[in-house]
């Protein structure tokens, strides 16, 4: 491994490594637009010079390795004046609008003006090139031309990640700008990374634009419940609403990349909510208590067992749930209620999208953690055979849609059953037919871990506490199993991994902090 100096500071690098990636290392910024960590090196901005001993004139960071012995120095004179220069050269004829831009408080340009600009422009405004604005080019971004600062960072992207190049350098000079071929917009399912690496307010979001300041925001690392891939994201939330979510980095799982389709998942934390528990009695809904709706569903469940038997009595899981609440619900379906009749199904209604990138055919992201922890897919439909011979009494429901059902086949298959206790987060077509509803905390509201397609177990965390009256599903499952006659007392996602880790081979010797920001693989022959 080279040993070299950046600014005054001892390192040692891998070879390959280049001067830019070295000093992040050691947390040394060196300022930059078009390097970026999953694309191939530009070296076109310019903004990442340094000065590097014995070499005659500045180098650009991003595209010069390190050496055995190298000096460098990122925090001269000669280097803060020519990466001034270089910045007043890019804002040449930028329209300087970041009051109205929604790019302000992420915005680079903006970041490193303020530590290396503070200058007026010595252009005229009425010298400057003008472009065009907000293009709706595709998918879910728009571009402002006159935004751009041509790092190719995008041009990059739809060439080397998706491969489908849709965008383009046209013109020369200073009319040079990013633009789509006539009549061919953004036509794959990641456009959405294209506002995650513009360094600056030329390609932004069409969901996200105007929404909220992102200095009012704050961020809770998650897991995208969308499919079954598991990309590690970051939730931005004010107060009780989450805004949107941006993909996290783990090499081992997405790079830095989610899916169009991914993103959009955050509003199902925030539309059509469940907030409040519910009993339907004779077509007629009412509120009730917390109490109320525990006691009515565990004396139910207790009465079918009682009269007909435990086989008279289903539990379906869903794989919307976490690790730690499919483990406190097969307890519950095995050790309380005896049934023999516990499954899960990961089918989802409408057509699924899939690639051989991140996309999933399975649109649930724990399908994997239900199988490891003992739960049969392969039951659902011998449950929903037994529900249409009128077999079942008594059905104890988990997630919001019956597999791929639709809205009038679930309505007449629940007819068949005398009482049917949901625990959901949205509205849907099992919260109307059931005779309880208990209000779930959604993906945001709640931590724990998800099993992905490739067995990786990671973590998703908190951002808020459950809204309105909702309630996490390990204090539903505990309420439940507490009314039912046993002494449980989990009281968070803690204790209950915990349990599982002891209890589940698959899991054996896990904990939260062995699997750590980057998750850690489960063994299925353990």
């Amino acid at each position: 491994m080279p040993k070299l100096t950046i600014n005054g500071i001892s390192v040692d690098a891998p070879e390959g490594v280049t001067i830019l990636e070295a000093a992040r290392s050691i947390g040394v910024e060196i300022p930059h637009y078009c390097y970026h960590p999953k694309l191939s090196i530009a070296g076109n901005c310019r903004m990442c010079l340094v000065e590097v001993e014995k070499f005659p004139k500045l180098q650009i960071s991003c595209n010069t390795f390190v050496t055995e012995g190298m000096v460098v120095r990122t925090d001269t004179e000669k280097v803060h004046k020519a990466v001034t220069g270089v910045l007043e050269f890019l804002l040449i004829h930028h329209p300087v609008d970041c009051p109205i831009c929604d790019q302000a408080g992420e915005c680079g340009l903006q970041n490193y003006y303020m530590q290396y600009g503070l200058h007026k422009s010595r252009y005229p405004l009425e010298d400057k090139v003008h472009k065009k604005k907000v293009q709706d080019i595709g998918g879910q971004i728009v571009l402002d031309a006159e935004r751009c600062i041509l790092c190719s960072r995008c041009v990059r992207f739809l060439q080397e990640v998706t491969r489908t190049g849709e965008l383009e350098f046209f013109h020369r000079g200073d009319h040079s700008e990013i633009a789509i071929f006539p009549g061919k917009p953004l036509s794959n399912h990641y456009t959405g990374n294209l506002a995650d690496i513009c360094p600056v307010g030329a390609l932004t979001s069409k969901d996200f634009r105007f929404k909220c300041r992102v200095w009012f925001l704050k961020s809770a690392e998650s897991v995208c419940p969308g499919c079954a891939h598991g990309c590690n994201v970051l939730a931005d939330f004010k107060g009780e609403i989450l805004y949107r979510f941006r993909p996290r980095r783990n090499d081992a799982v997405n790079d830095t990349w989610m899916c169009d389709f991914g993103r959009l998942e955050y509003k199902k934390a925030n539309e059509f909510r469940l907030l409040t528990p519910i009993f339907r009695e004779n077509g007629t809904m009412s509120a009730v208590s917390w109490e109320s709706v525990l006691y009515t569903a565990a004396s139910r469940l207790r009465e079918a067992v009682d009269a007909h038997g435990p086989e008279a009595v289903a539990v379906i899981a869903s794989p919307q749930l976490s690790n730690e609440e499919l483990f406190l619900v097969r307890k519950l379906a095995e050790e309380i209620l005896s049934t023999p009749n516990l499954a899960f199904t990961s089918r989802t209604p409408g057509e699924t999208v899939s690639d051989d990138f991140l996309l999933r055919e399975d649109k649930n992201p724990n399908s994997r953690g239900a199988q490891l922890l003992g739960i049969s897919e392969d039951r659902f439909d011998g449950i929903v055979r037994r529900i249409y011979e009128g077999k079942i009494r008594a059905l104890l429901f988990f997630g919001n849609q019956l597999g791929d059902l639709s809205d009038g086949e679930t309505a007449l298959l629940l007819q068949n059953v005398p009482f049917v206790a949901q625990v959901g987060t949205n509205e849907g077509p099992v919260y109307r037919s059931a005779h309880a509803v208990l209000p779930c905390a959604s993906f945001a509201e709640r931590g724990g871990t998800f099993t992905n397609h490739a067995g990786r177990v990671q973590r998703f965390r908190m951002a808020f506490p459950p809204r309105g009256k909702a309630r996490t599903g390990i204090e539903i499952l505990n309420g439940l199993a507490v009314r039912l006659g046993t002494e449980w007392n989990f009281t968070g996602e803690g204790p209950v991994f915990k349990a599982l880790a002891e209890s589940c081979p698959p899991f054996a010797g896990m904990s939260y902090e062995s699997i750590g920001p980057g998750g850690q693989v489960a063994e299925e022959g353990r």
